[in-house]
């Protein structure tokens, strides 16, 4: 499988980024790690491993970018109104940086978001915010408003609220998304959807399905036994999904 390291200087987080790209062809995976994760988490646990057919097969090429969430939403010790702002730079970094370079090393015009726990939010939340770039959307065990509390998940911005805020919640922007070209462009995406049965984040899927059903717009939603939320159960929702 053919492996390649990158890294550089971002000028939108002002800070040096890295990622790891898998495979030579195919359409591309822009793959978010789980809760404060990183870009080689996806390796190291063997999700990669489960998708090494189809991408040695030259159906896929995974790009696992890494995460900022310790500078954004599970950052304790800056104002929320800080936190959300850096993760709108941390959008701005995905399609002002990682998109040119996922375009110059493979120019196949599908482009896939995925992710797994607070990584299945970031590839929900830039696919229907920018429904133009993407083919699909796979969330696995993700959570899609990170303002509502959970067992022992807490509101990742302690009550903050703004319009950026709004705009990146998934379950509160598009239940009143009244454009209609933007609701059509999300309607050509095929969305898919995987919670385990037991997962605290059960509960915030079958909004996002709510809101999908009352929008028109078509998905695929699995529910698994247990809580799944965990790499063995990701290794074997990849192979599926993706």
């Amino acid at each position: 499988m053919k492996r390649e390291y990158h890294k550089w200087y971002s000028p939108n987080l002002e800070k040096d980024m890295e990622l790891l790209i898998f495979g030579h062809s195919g359409a591309k995976v822009l793959f978010f790690p789980p809760r404060m994760g990183r870009f080689f988490d996806y390796e190291n646990w063997k999700v990669i491993k489960a998708l090494e057919e189809k991408i040695n097969q030259g159906h896929l090429q995974v790009f696992c970018v890494d995460s900022v969430d310790t500078e954004t939403f599970y950052d304790a010790y800056t104002h929320p109104g800080h936190r959300i702002y850096r993760h709108c730079k941390y959008e701005s970094y995905l399609i002002n940086e990682v998109f040119p370079l996922m375009h110059q090393v493979n120019n196949n015009p599908n482009v896939i978001s995925a992710g797994c726990s607070l990584g299945a939010y970031h590839a929900v939340n830039i696919a229907m915010r920018h429904p133009d770039l993407f083919c699909k959307v796979v969330g696995m065990s993700g959570r899609y408003d990170l303002t509502v509390s959970k067992g022992y998940f807490d509101d990742l911005l302690g009550g903050y609220h703004n319009d950026f805020v709004y705009y990146h919640m998934p379950n509160q922007y598009l239940k009143n998304l009244q454009d209609e070209n933007l609701v059509s462009k999300i309607k050509t995406l095929d969305i898919i959807l995987v919670i385990g049965k037991d997962d605290l984040f059960l509960e915030s899927n079958y909004e996002l399905k709510n809101i999908l059903d009352e929008k028109g717009i078509s998905y695929d939603f699995y529910e698994w036994d247990g809580e799944a939320h965990r790499a063995k159960y990701w290794r074997k929702m990849v192979a599926l999904y993706i």
